[in-house]
């Protein structure tokens, strides 16, 4: 039992739409208390699990979980609770004193006592530019409900309308749709099935008066998230004017379910969600019965999952049967759910959009360009060259909104700097002062981002800038072309931005990877364009819980079997240093599976931690031996053979397996030897690749 204090601050996803925020370090709404007598929200969870992993009936659970937990609080004169868990797990939110905490924190009746932290979706992450195309599948999803714990949705038009495919909603979903002044009862559409929102933990009276006090999305974030997982197929995406491409999200027939859990401050740094929402979140969730709840808050800094009151409430969702995916974070720091209930997702870039800078008489100047329009010939211009009046030059140079001369610039292509502002805020200022076009040009060494600009834009890094600086110092009257090269093909490689694990914690994270940078999603924007591509964990996240609730609908398996499957039918990518890889367009073929037992994760949370049913293997001095439990997932009999690569020293037994349709069998993997070193476990279905299990050895 122990009592965390740390103030966590989490970044998943980076969407390149303007306002969204920096990273904090506080909020009022988990600052600390400063005297004796001062509370302050605390996360009390009790021992033993929630009544999602029991057989008794639920209302009796409840009911038993309620007194008890009355009792822990009166046993320090503790007030009312924020909130009860009984479902995902057994524990309450309440306001206490620093002693009260330290007193709960003994108690053998107590698992955990953690003060509550303030994560953040908003952020800057470093995408590679690109144009990436999700693993798409016709149709997929149906019968299934997908839960979102993250800033809400924007429920109106065509991507989340409700369509003839979608059916009747299961009577296992027990879920609501809430009502607000600004979400009536048809911002649930059919498609939209469960909108609920939890803003205690983060202070109703701590919104920006812009807020929407109900489960309508603030930022964005949610809607693109749920867009890529679940957005209706079929749709054809313009903006201004230019044709995107075809849009369908990964399971296009699934229903979706809004669990707002992040809000928006006056001050950008505070935005974010309490960790006390976001458990309330889970809880809900659960008892409401969804197949996958797709998460896209992460720790910034390493954290056990027992002291994380978040991961424990995680534990219930999966011990429920729900298919639980986070995103793995973006930036520095540890990767998120780095536990095995969770299949935790990093991001790959992809196809990238390309676009040339050419001069007359001097070698072209390469960058990232989505728009398919030429811009010029036209004159170069610094931006800090064509101030306006009364405007700083700085200003000008980075090319804010306002800053810039018409008469300078009008039928010009400027030059803008990167920073201070949004990159499209960019554009628009050039555009506003009559511009035909812009090279974007970094500071220093950073990334080049995929971003639909108002005016034609070509993306270059520092040098390539500094170049063009030089050259138009030489030809002050320049004439340059913006003109763009399609889409340049290229293998997947990991993100630079994307967090990466070295199973520290005990598990190999993240578990999969999926396309990251450059998505095309909804935004949920009240005026200007309805699609935007967007970059970060979050939407890679989005894609593989698509992919779960497809197959689920597809094969009937469990949330296990469907962690395996995407685990196991992953591609290796380099640069990778642990996970199975990149998940495959279509997991549906998987023939060879991992089998988890029940108790086996909350097994691995107290403690015993050897024997978990992953599919990526970690062997060190301590533990040389494990063994798996394998099932045939298809529906004839086949035999598999397995062949070791990568590791020598590494053995396993029986290296050939005759199973039927569901039948199962014990592989034990040994390793001799001290070895340090990534290997690989490859099963196959005669010519067929069944399966594939990283080894990982300290």
């Amino acid at each position: 039992m122990r009592t965390t204090r740390t103030v966590g601050v989490v970044l998943a996803c980076a969407l390149p739409l303007a306002g969204l925020a920096g990273l904090g370090t506080t909020s009022p709404a988990v600052a600390a208390s400063k005297a004796d007598d001062e509370t302050a929200m605390f996360l009390v969870t009790l021992a033993g699990p929630g009544t999602s992993s029991s057989t008794l009936p639920p209302e009796v659970l409840s009911l038993w979980m309620r007194t008890a937990q009355d009792q822990v609080l009166g046993s320090v004169d503790a007030g009312e609770p924020t909130y009860r868990w009984t479902t995902a797990l057994s524990g309450v939110a309440v306001e206490l004193t620093d002693a009260q905490a330290d007193e709960l924190a003994t108690d053998p009746r107590v698992a955990l006592v953690e003060r509550d932290r303030l994560l953040h979706l908003a952020g800057t992450a470093t995408p590679s530019a690109a144009t990436a195309t999700a693993p798409r599948t016709k149709g997929g999803g149906t019968g299934t409900v997908i839960g979102f714990v993250d800033s809400g949705i924007t429920p109106e038009g065509s991507v989340f309308a409700a369509g003839p495919g979608l059916g009747s909603v299961p009577d296992r979903y027990a879920g609501e749709c809430r009502t607000a002044p600004d979400w009536p009862d048809s911002a649930c559409t059919g498609k939209v099935v469960g909108a609920q929102w939890f803003v205690d933990g983060f202070g109703a009276d701590r919104l920006r008066d812009a807020s929407s006090m109900s489960a309508r999305d603030d930022d964005g974030h949610g809607t693109a998230v749920a867009s890529v997982a679940a957005g209706n197929d079929g749709l054809t995406a313009r903006v201004r004017g230019q044709r995107l491409g075809r849009f369908a999200g990964v399971a296009p027939d699934a229903w979706i379910a809004v669990y707002k859990a992040c809000w928006t401050a006056p001050d950008p740094d505070r935005d974010g969600c309490a960790a006390s929402d976001v458990v309330s979140a889970i809880d809900r969730a659960t008892a409401d019965g969804v197949d996958v709840l797709n998460l896209s808050v992460v720790a910034d800094s390493a954290r056990d999952a027992t002291d994380d009151t978040v991961l424990r409430a995680l534990l219930g969702a999966a011990e429920a049967g729900i298919a639980v995916v986070g995103a793995a974070g973006n930036g520095p720091g540890e990767v998120g759910y780095a536990v095995p209930w969770v299949t935790s997702v990093g991001a790959v870039t992809g196809d990238v959009r390309r676009g040339l800078v050419e001069r007359r008489g001097a070698p072209a100047l390469r960058g990232v360009m989505v728009s398919d329009r030429t811009a010029g010939p036209a004159r170069l211009v610094l931006g800090e060259e064509v101030a306006a009046v009364g405007s700083d030059r700085r200003d000008a140079r980075l090319c804010v909104p306002g800053s810039l001369d018409a008469a300078e610039v009008g039928g010009r292509i400027v030059l803008c700097e990167r920073g201070g502002v949004g990159r499209t805020d960019k554009s628009l200022a050039v555009r506003q002062a009559d511009g035909i076009g812009m090279v974007l040009a970094n500071e220093v060494t950073g990334s080049l981002d995929a971003d639909l600009h108002v005016v034609p834009t070509v993306h270059v890094d520092a040098d390539e800038g500094a170049t063009l600086r030089r050259w138009l110092a030489h030809h002050p009257h320049g004439r340059v072309t913006l003109t763009p090269r399609g889409v340049q093909h290229g293998p997947a490689r990991v993100a630079g931005w994307s967090r990466t694990g070295d199973a520290r914690l005990g598990v190999a994270a993240p578990d999969v990877l999926a396309e990251g940078s450059g998505v095309l999603a909804a935004t949920s924007a009240d005026s200007g364009p309805r699609w935007q591509l967007v970059s970060g964990t979050s939407v890679a996240a989005a894609q593989v819980s698509g992919l779960a609730a497809s197959l689920i609908s597809r094969r009937g398996w469990s949330a296990n079997t469907v962690r395996s499957a995407l685990a196991g039918t992953a591609i290796p990518v380099p640069g990778s240093r642990s996970g199975a890889g990149l998940v495959r367009r279509d997991p549906s073929t998987a023939t060879f599976g991992v089998r988890v037992t029940p108790g086996d994760y909350r097994g691995w949370l107290d403690g015993r931690r050897v024997e978990l049913g992953t599919a990526t293997l970690l062997l060190d001095r301590d533990r040389r031996t494990v063994t798996r439990t394998v099932t045939n997932l298809s529906g004839r009999t086949r035999t598999f053979t397995a062949r070791v690569t990568g590791l020598p020293g590494l053995t396993l037994a029986p290296v050939s397996l005759r199973l039927a349709p569901g039948q199962s069998a014990d592989v034990t993997i040994r390793m001799v030897g001290a070895r340090s070193g990534r290997g690989l476990i490859l099963w196959r279905d005669g010519s067929s690749v069944a399966a594939r299990w990283p080894v990982l050895a300290r």
